[in-house]
């Protein structure tokens, strides 16, 4: 399965982006200010909806929706490989989507060793921690040992994703 368009949608809207004169420009994602042409590229220098700018990569012009959804479609590969690997059950792609968005932003490791792909894949699995699906799913919730508001509201959508198939069209 691949993310579906309302999913590409949705985790746009939950990604976000920096823009300057129409056009998608690098930002630290740490504190997402933008980085100034002249400025080194801080660790996490990110462009477009979340990709992280790899050595080489020259995109100091910025660049424009085409590009930066290019990039989001090649980097979800890794959460589309992830979440397949990782469950056994059988998704809708509703499902499939949140679990995805989920993936793109905790990482695939985290996800695959997660309370909420345990959750996923036995139907009577009983974490100790996280007595549902949903405490396991929004305790994804911290930056830096605290709670974030934005991450917060993004496992609700996520979570209204997977549960109703409902998608965000706007944060």
């Amino acid at each position: 399965m691949k993310l579906s368009d309302n999913g590409i949608r949705t985790l746009k809207l939950c990604e976000g982006s920096v823009m300057r004169h129409g056009r998608h420009v690098i930002y630290d994602d740490k504190n997402g200010l933008p980085v100034t042409e002249s400025a080194p590229l801080p660790a996490g220098a990110t462009i477009g909806y979340g990709h992280l700018i790899k050595s080489g990569e020259d995109f100091r012009g910025g660049i424009d929706e085409d590009i930066a959804t290019e990039l989001l479609r090649a980097d979800l590969s890794i959460a589309e490989c992830a979440v397949t690997t990782t469950v056994t059950v059988k998704l809708r792609q509703n499902q499939f989507d949140a679990l995805v968005m989920l993936c793109f932003n905790i990482g695939a490791r985290n996800f695959a060793n997660s309370t909420v792909a345990k959750y996923i894949n036995n139907p009577n699995f009983k974490s100790g921690t996280y007595p549902t699906l949903a405490a396991a799913w929004r305790a994804w919730n911290r930056i830096g040992g605290r709670v974030s508001v934005g991450l917060a509201r993004r496992r609700d959508v996520e979570l209204n994703i997977y549960e109703n198939g409902i998608y965000a069209l706007h944060l």
